[in-house]
């Protein structure tokens, strides 16, 4: 358990120390975000603020979790490597409409149709591997089976149709977090308790681990590597909240497309590894909130020809136009981020005990 100690320190710690030389950086180079002109009056000021700043998250966690390894001289895994891939494949995307923004100084990078292109070859090739490299019980890193709580045993899906939910769930959270960026810290600290959250799942996964001689029966979990996937999720947040140092408002530094996407695309595959793929919408309640708003927006804009269902979307700036403060609005959506990944770890632990129970 040392190693997971390991990555999410040295993930803090390069964040941390190494935003502020990529601030100064950034500023040298004058590569700043452009802010939306029909956006909260209020972020006017916000122009110019550095960003890519995902660049320096991605790095502390790829840093922290090898450092880990090396450190106590342990083996990396399949699920771990695939999942750090999938992150950094995800981040690249964002670099690519990052700087395609700064170097057009323009709001809008790749285009809405390449964009989604990058990411859906992005989740097809990791989960067309994710169902292979089967370990010496036959577990693979994901499963073709439906999951909430674990995997649903009467919901096999076909291989097809198991990849395009896969894709599907790592496209949506990837653009739900890249919504959920709006404000300074928002997404960096609700993105925090989701992956403490996930943490907690995989070290219950790994203490019931259905490979292991002191769990057998109904109540252990048929994952693989759970505690290397923990490793990655404790790096990911101790890297989340070096990086909201700097991220708070008021920002010095924006995540950018860069860290938005890899964020979401962690989240996804972190669900998929460990068999809670539905449990998501609860422990990552805030970004579906986000992307529905958007959704419900548009569709609401087109039925009626022109009406609007909220000020603006995504959701966090209706309450701005409603006249709520920045502040005020990112710590209300933490508040609901931390009460939704208590809700998910707590349905996750509860099925635990019911079926202890029902033995």
């Amino acid at each position: 358990m040392l190693n997971i100690l390991i990555a999410g320190g040295v993930s803090l710690l390069i964040t941390l120390v190494g935003t502020q030389f990529w601030i100064k950086f950034l500023h040298h180079k004058a590569y700043g975000q452009f802010v939306r002109s029909d956006g909260p009056t209020g972020h006017f000021v916000k122009r110019g603020t550095p960003t890519m700043g995902g660049v320096v998250l991605i790095l502390g966690v790829v840093l922290g979790y090898v450092i880990a390894h090396a450190v106590m001289r342990s083996p990396v895994s399949v699920s771990g490597l695939l999942l750090l891939g999938l992150i950094v494949a995800m981040g690249v995307v964002g670099f690519i409409d990052d700087w395609l923004k700064i170097s057009h100084a323009r709001s809008l990078g790749l285009g809405a149709a390449a964009k989604l292109a990058l990411q859906i070859v992005v989740g097809v090739a990791f989960t067309v591997l994710a169902i292979r490299f089967p370990d010496h019980r036959g577990v693979t890193p994901a499963s073709t089976y439906l999951s909430f709580l674990r995997d649903i045993s009467w919901i096999s899906l076909p291989v097809i149709v198991a990849v395009v939910w896969m894709v599907f769930l790592i496209v949506g959270f990837s653009n739900g977090t890249n919504l959920t960026d709006g404000l300074d810290g928002l997404l960096t600290g609700s993105a925090t308790m989701v992956f403490i959250a996930y943490a907690l799942v995989n070290l219950w996964q790994y203490n019931q681990y259905c490979g292991s001689v002191m769990s057998f029966g109904p109540t252990c979990y048929d994952v693989r590597n759970p505690t290397d996937l923990a490793t990655i999720a404790v790096a990911i947040a101790g890297g989340l909240l070096g990086f909201l140092w700097w991220n708070a408002r008021p920002a010095k530094i924006f995540l950018g497309d860069t860290g938005s996407l890899a964020i979401g695309a962690g989240v996804a595959g972190m669900a998929i590894m460990t068999r809670t793929e539905l449990l998501i919408i609860v422990i990552g309640l805030l970004f579906v909130l986000e992307a529905v708003s958007v959704i419900a927006q548009v569709g609401f804009f087109k039925l009626t020809h022109g009406r609007r269902l909220l000020r603006m979307a995504p959701l966090h700036h209706h309450f701005e136009m409603l006249g709520w403060e920045e502040v005020t609005v990112v710590i209300r959506f933490w508040i609901i981020a931390g009460l939704s990944a208590v809700a998910g770890v707590g349905l996750f632990y509860a099925e635990w005990v019911v079926g202890l129970v029902g033995q």
